[in-house]
């Protein structure tokens, strides 16, 4: 599962806090070349943190997607045909303020009567299908294999060294940020009290004149926490998500002797046992927050004074919950695109995605599925900085074996960017490869819907793809005549080429442009793509 990012993020160990780009052509119409724009140098203000995704790279000089453009200058008032899309995830909070109005609801479906009515398969599966049942935690594919002993003794042994190394991380990394967190959290009582007030600003802190080598101590590892954070008490926070997360992974996700599917009841290796789960694709709480801001993303609710706005303005949002607090199983995944299909799905959105994948062929067939019944699938492409081109970096699902050819052309697959317009443009985290990767799109800090009526900033390619989802979502519901395929080409084809290089993985020294580390070599744009549905719609250009 595509996650929040805690790779390694402060980058220093605990016993540190104790020492002392070039023009860019862009494409501003799908057909031409007319700017070149300026790096922005000025931090985000607050609504453009906010809605950065949505700004416009020419004339915000922040690479975000063009949407605001696209409605005031295409879309307007017009609403065009109610698209459904499948979030394929961890469920959604259904009741959120900001998505309960865009909900997909099955009329042949009656509510809690305990039958199937529309005899579809699933019983009161009023707004999707909860795969997981009442389980939640779950271990990666890798303890899986490792636990269960499947496959060959080549990939058992690879998967063992995996789950070996990645235990050991995760239980460093645990105590690092422990350690972290335990002189932060000393330091701020010491400056607090200090100061004599609980809130205070970075120049508070740097202006303290203090001959007390402890209280130098104290100050100095909060100025080093004002590097990756605005404000200590978000630096808490971060550092007490990441204790959670690393404690996650060695209870549960790299635990071989886990087993979190045995309260679901099935057998997850058998694709014929599929009598399991229940209606209610409701998320479990705060910790189950994923599915919701993807949500949020694609079609929160626009311009009703609340949270965010999603990129879709007609939108039905299908909850599908498949992807645990760990690994997904091959076989909710391809059910869940199957449930999809079936039930009037015609962009699903996959923000999820491992590295090992023992029933690969049943997601390979309900992909083919899904493009012979003309459905998109937008799939993120993963949070490990790594080029997926490499065949030591797998990432399941995909469209092709081996780098071989597309099993279909109904499948893209999104990348991460930051507000970072210039060499820092790629995610450090966002997977690339020029054949696995097809387009780049926001991923950073994007700001969405969280369970109860919150909002939070979270990043990853899985907040890059429904950005790319929504996209297509607008050109279907403008164009409903297109197919899963010509959509697929017009957000490749139509989006902004970006020709200065940009850094890879977070390393300095290796850089490449977007057309090296991915098949279009562009930014999805929304702006750019409506315009080229419309030319494509009415006939007068062929991709």
């Amino acid at each position: 599962m595509t996650r929040s990012i805690f790779k390694t993020f402060f980058s220093l160990s605990a016993a540190a806090l104790f020492t002392a780009c070039g023009a860019t052509t862009l494409v501003t119409t799908p057909i031409e070349n007319i700017d070149t724009t300026p790096l922005k140098v000025s931090d985000l203000t607050e609504a453009e943190k906010k809605n950065w995704g949505h700004l416009d790279l020419v004339n915000d000089t922040i690479p975000g997607m063009s949407v605001d453009k696209a409605y005031k200058e295409i879309i307007g008032n017009k609403k065009g045909k109610t698209v459904i899309v499948a979030v394929l995830d961890s469920g959604i909070d259904l009741k959120h303020e900001d998505l309960d109005d865009v909900l997909w609801t099955n009329k042949g479906e009656k509510a809690g009567d305990g039958k199937d009515n529309d005899n579809n398969g699933y019983v009161d599966d009023i707004h999707g299908w909860n795969f997981l049942g009442d389980s939640y935690n779950e271990q990666l594919e890798a303890a899986r294999i490792v636990r269960l002993k499947i496959g060959d003794a080549a990939t058992q042994a690879k998967a063992k060294a995996k789950v070996d190394e990645g235990y050991n991380k995760a239980v460093q990394n645990k105590q690092q940020y422990e350690q972290i967190l335990q002189a932060v959290n000393s330091a701020d009582a010491a400056v607090q009290k200090q100061l004599g007030k609980k809130a205070y600003t970075k120049k508070d802190v740097s202006g303290i004149k203090t001959e007390d080598e402890n209280m130098k101590q104290h100050i100095n590892v909060l100025m080093q926490m004002y590097t990756f954070k605005d404000t200590i008490p978000e630096v808490i926070e971060e550092l007490s998500d990441g204790i959670k997360y690393f404690s996650d992974q060695a209870n549960y996700n790299y635990n071989a002797s886990f087993n979190g599917r045995e309260v679901v009841g099935d057998d997850p290796y058998d694709f014929n046992d599929r009598d399991y789960g229940n209606g209610n694709p409701q998320s479990t709480g705060m910790d189950e927050s994923h599915g919701t801001h993807v949500a949020g993303i694609i079609a929160a609710e626009r311009n009703n004074g609340k949270g965010a706005n999603g990129v879709a303005n007609n939108v039905k949002i299908m909850s599908i919950r498949a992807v645990p607090n760990g690994d997904e199983y091959d076989k909710d995944i391809a059910l869940g695109i199957r449930y999809a299909v079936d039930n009037g799905a015609k962009i699903i959105n996959g923000s999820f995605g491992k590295g090992f994948s023992p029933n690969a062929d049943w997601v390979y067939d309900a992909i083919k599925y899904a493009a012979s019944k003309d459905v998109l699938f937008v799939h993120a492409a993963g949070n490990d900085g790594a080029d997926l081109d490499d065949p030591s970096n797998p990432n399941f699902p995909n469209d092709q074996i081996n780098n071989g050819p597309e099993i279909a052309d109904n499948v893209i697959t999104v990348g991460a960017l930051d507000p970072n317009y210039g060499s820092s443009l790629l995610a450090d985290y966002s997977n690339y490869g020029k054949s696995n990767v097809d387009v780049f799109a926001p991923g950073t800090d994007i700001y969405s819907t969280y369970p109860k009526n919150t909002y939070e900033y979270s990043p990853g390619t899985s907040m890059a793809a429904p950005g790319v989802a929504g996209i297509a979502a607008l050109i279907r519901s403008q164009y409903p005549k297109l197919s899963a395929s010509q959509v697929k080409r017009i957000i490749m084809e139509s989006g902004l080429s970006i020709k200065a290089k940009v850094i890879l993985g977070g390393e300095q020294g290796n850089s490449a442009t977007l057309a090296d580390i991915s098949t279009s070599g562009k930014i999805a744009n929304a702006y750019n793509a409506l315009i080229m549905a419309g030319r494509v719609s009415a006939g007068k250009i062929k991709i």
